[in-house]
C-alpha cells in the first residue's frame, strides 16, 4: 500500500440512481492515494451506475464526491473539464473507435482537449502504449487486436492526460485467464512505478485479491454499503454471509469440501 495517507476520493452521503429513484443509498468511503479499491457486489446492485457518479457522467441525487480534494458536482454545475482530466476510465470494452489505429485512438483526446502541435502528441501517445506493454503496435487497428490487447490500448488511452486516478469498469471481463493475470500485473505495476490511485468494479476473484487494498461491497435491503475492508479480511471475518459467500465461493458452492 502506498506510504501516503492523504483520502484522493471522499464520498459521503451519496444517493446514486435514474429519474428520482435511487439505487444506492448513503454511500460514505474514502480512497487513499495510491490505493485500489474495488468495489464488489451482486449483478444490478448498481456498482456501474456509482462509477459514473464518480466520473462526472451521472449527476447523484444527493450527497457529495470529492476528487483530490474538489467537489466533482457543484449544485447545477457540470464537473469542471480541468477536474475531469485528472480521471482515467477503462470501459468495459475498451471503447476503441474501430476506423482509427491504436495510435490515433491514444492520440484523439490530446488532439480534442490540448494545443500540442501532430508529433508531440505522436510521441506522447508512443510514450503511452509503451506503457503498456504495445511498442511496436501504433499501426494495428481494433479488430487486429486480441482481447487483452484492446484492454490495454484502451488503458493507454486513459493515461493520456496522466491522470491522477484511473477507473476501470470490468477489466478482465471476456480475458482468459493468462491475459487476465497479466492485465493485473500491469495494474500493480502503474501502481507502484507511477503512484496511481485505482477504482476497480469487478467480480473476478483472481483480481480482486491481487490488486484491491480495500473493497465496498454493495447491497442488501438498504441498498447500500454492507461491508467494506480488505478483502482477504472481508471473506474471512464479514459479519454478512452475502460477502463471505461472495468473497469465498468454492466453499460456499461445495459446501461438503
Amino acid at each position: 500500500m502506498n506510504s501516503m495517507s492523504s483520502k484522493v476520493i471522499e464520498v459521503k452521503g451519496l444517493d446514486v440512481g435514474y429519474f428520482h429513484l435511487p439505487t444506492l443509498k448513503n454511500l460514505n468511503f474514502s480512497v487513499n492515494r495510491g490505493d485500489c479499491l474495488a468495489i464488489l457486489g451482486a449483478s444490478g446492485c448498481g456498482k456501474s451506475t456509482l462509477m459514473k457518479s464518480m466520473t462526472g457522467l451521472l449527476r447523484p441525487l444527493g450527497g457529495e464526491v470529492r476528487l483530490c480534494d474538489e467537489l466533482l458536482w457543484k449544485g447545477s454545475k457540470d464537473p469542471s473539464p480541468k477536474l475531469l482530466h485528472k480521471l482515467g476510465v477503462l470501459y468495459q470494452s475498451g471503447a476503441l473507435w474501430t476506423s482509427m489505429n491504436i495510435l490515433d485512438n491514444v492520440s484523439l483526446p490530446l488532439r480534442m482537449f490540448t494545443k500540442l502541435g501532430g508529433p508531440e502528441i505522436r510521441d506522447l501517445a508512443r510514450y503511452k502504449l509503451g506503457l503498456v506493454g504495445l511498442t511496436g503496435c501504433e499501426s494495428l487497428f481494433p479488430s487486429q487486436l486480441s482481447g487483452g490487447m484492446k484492454k490495454r490500448a484502451g488503458l493507454a488511452r486513459a493515461l493520456s492526460f496522466d491522470p491522477e486516478i484511473l477507473f476501470f469498469d470490468e477489466p478482465s471481463a471476456g480475458l482468459d485467464p493468462i491475459s487476465a493475470g497479466k492485465l493485473d500485473e500491469l495494474i500493480l505495476s502503474l501502481k507502484e512505478n507511477l503512484g496511481l490511485t485505482f477504482v476497480v468494479v469487478t467480480h473476478e476473484l483472481n483480481s480482486i485479491f491481487t490488486i484491491a487494498d480495500n473493497a465496498v461491497f454493495l447491497g442488501g435491503k438498504d441498498s447500500t454499503i454492507l461491508d467494506s475492508g480488505n478483502p482477504r479480511s472481508l471473506m474471512q471475518s464479514s459479519e454478512h454471509l452475502e460477502v463471505r459467500s461472495f468473497l469465498d465461493r468454492k466453499k460456499h458452492d461445495n459446501p461438503h469440501k
